[in-house]
């Protein structure tokens, strides 16, 4: 039998063209739940590694002597501590937000005291909502917290924030009637056709419903209240999660039963709080802020920045690799 070499080699460029899509070997696997589930954290070894890490902690300073509160004027966080700790946290939150603009970011050279800029009075709620995480959400950042440089990395605004997305009028709504936010792709729903602003919907109230939208039935019946935009709505906001994470879904699920609780991974639990904690924080603490921000940081809607799971994480499963954020700033450890 003759072969033709043409078709052989019109083969392996397909061949070679497909696998061009796929991580090609060797993978590493680390099994994070129950044996034959397929429930593995999958990394490329090729990959850089993540060296990502929160700065070292400034010397200590003296725990005694006058406070801040009693020697400053308009100290209204922070004041119970001495003066030398006052100043070393400063210093920290400085280079953790401001590394080139310094103190004047935040405060007026000419007094101090004064909170004239609006960056001094959004910032000293920044400090009152880190206390919050830290004291109040160790169900999801546990023992390591998180501090400013978790979100900033040395900006003065986070690089991860989000505005409402008003979307985008095309001309197949003429025919289409009103598309509901789809056929928008956006990062955020890793550019799919589904329902655009997930995070507003799922990541801005604290009394929503929990996200839990699978039915009892093989169809979709309205039951719980999850229908198919429930559905479609809510894969964007795991979309989002996976990754914010740099996680696949059996990261926190077993993919024989997405649904069972039992036999999830302990992340589902953590990422369960995490969800809660944003709405929380976002309700509680970033929405509230509007009314300080000059309209050049509003977004598009007016609305002030929001927070979401990649804002701390930034493609990580852990932030900063999973440091320890309060241990050398014990002050914002609790509120």
């Amino acid at each position: 039998m003759r072969i033709d070499t043409r078709l052989l080699s019109i083969s392996a460029a397909l061949a070679a063209l497909i696998l061009s899509g796929c991580e090609r070997p060797p993978i590493e696997a680390t099994q994070t739940g129950y044996r034959g589930t397929g429930m593995a954290d999958v990394q490329n070894p090729r990959d850089p590694a993540e060296t990502d890490a929160y700065p070292a902690a400034l010397p200590a300073a003296a725990a005694s002597g006058p406070t801040a509160g009693d020697t400053y004027q308009n100290v209204q966080v922070l004041g119970d501590l001495s003066i030398g700790e006052f100043t070393r946290v400063m210093t920290a939150m400085t280079a953790w937000v401001s590394p080139e603009q310094g103190c004047n970011y935040c405060h007026n050279p000419a007094d101090l005291a004064s909170d004239d800029v609006y960056t001094k009075v959004v910032s000293r709620r920044m400090i009152q909502m880190t206390q919050a995480i830290n004291g109040d959400w160790n169900n999801h950042v546990g023992d390591n917290g998180v501090n400013c440089y978790t979100c900033h990395r040395g900006n003065n605004v986070p690089e991860y924030i989000w505005f409402d997305d008003p979307g985008v009028q095309s001309a197949m709504a003429t025919y289409a009637g009103n598309l509901k936010g789809q056929n928008q792709p956006t990062a955020e729903n890793g550019y799919t056709s589904l329902p655009l602003s997930t995070e507003s919907a799922h990541l801005t109230d604290s009394s929503a419903d929990r996200v839990r939208i699978i039915p009892a039935s093989a169809h979709p019946t309205g039951e719980g209240g999850a229908t198919i935009a429930d559905t479609e709505s809510v894969y964007g906001l795991m979309i989002h999660l996976s990754q914010s994470l740099d996680v696949n879904c059996t990261y926190c699920h077993n993919s024989a039963s997405f649904q069972s609780w039992e036999s999830s991974n302990p992340a589902r639990t953590t990422a369960y709080h995490g969800i809660d904690m944003v709405r929380a924080l976002n309700q509680d603490y970033l929405i509230p802020l509007q009314g300080e921000y000059p309209d050049n940081r509003l977004g598009e809607s007016g609305d002030a920045p929001k927070a979401n799971c990649m804002t701390c994480h930034q493609g990580n499963n852990k932030p900063l690799n999973g440091g320890n954020a309060v241990e050398g700033y014990p002050s914002l450890a609790s509120n």
